[in-house]
């Protein structure tokens, strides 16, 4: 029988995600929400790049627009 030893990550700071969640609760108020925004906004970045990279002529989402098209020329298209 085989037991599994977790061990916690180490960031690039040294600390743990248990130490980084102890950190953020010691900020003050103005800090949290500065970092919240910070997060929000990194975040909203990299869904905005996936997106891109998505739908990119080969990416995972081209052929939705290949579909839309198809549908657009035959005349089968009725905005809502």
């Amino acid at each position: 029988m085989q037991i599994a030893i977790l061990t916690a990550t180490r960031y690039p700071c040294g600390m743990t995600l248990a130490a980084i969640k102890s950190a953020i609760e010691e900020l003050p108020k103005a800090e949290k929400d500065a970092l919240v925004d910070w997060l929000l906004n990194r975040e909203r970045k990299e869904r905005d790049e996936q997106i891109i990279e998505d739908f990119v002529p080969g990416g995972r989402g081209a052929s939705l627009f290949e579909e839309v098209d198809a549908t657009i020329d035959r005349g089968d298209f009725k905005p809502h």
